[in-house]
């Protein structure tokens, strides 16, 4: 959308140098929720595993974890797609023979 005002935002991930970014303005609550869901586990993660764990190495335990959900989450709505297709060639078979 070519009218959506731009702006630049900063997050701040983990203990990572903060990343610039320039965002959609409407899409400013999502990257901030994102932000906080990444610090949120990792702030839990980093006190859960010892001391030998680095915090990149929790961050990317994070990382991997939102991979995996993901990767889920896309199987499933692939899922859902495929079964709905076949649904609606079905009933579309359905209505042309009454």
């Amino acid at each position: 959308m070519a009218n959506e005002s731009k702006h630049s935002i900063w997050i701040h991930l983990a203990d990572v140098k903060p990343i610039a970014l320039s965002i959609n303005k409407a899409d400013e609550s999502t990257y901030r929720e994102a932000e906080n869901l990444v610090n949120t586990l990792w702030d839990k993660w980093m006190k859960r595993f010892d001391e030998n764990s680095s915090s990149h190495e929790v961050l990317a335990r994070v990382a991997f974890q939102f991979a995996r959900l993901y990767l889920t989450y896309y199987q499933d709505n692939s899922s859902v797609n495929d079964f709905l297709t076949d649904f609606e060639s079905k009933l579309d078979e359905i209505l042309v023979k009454v």
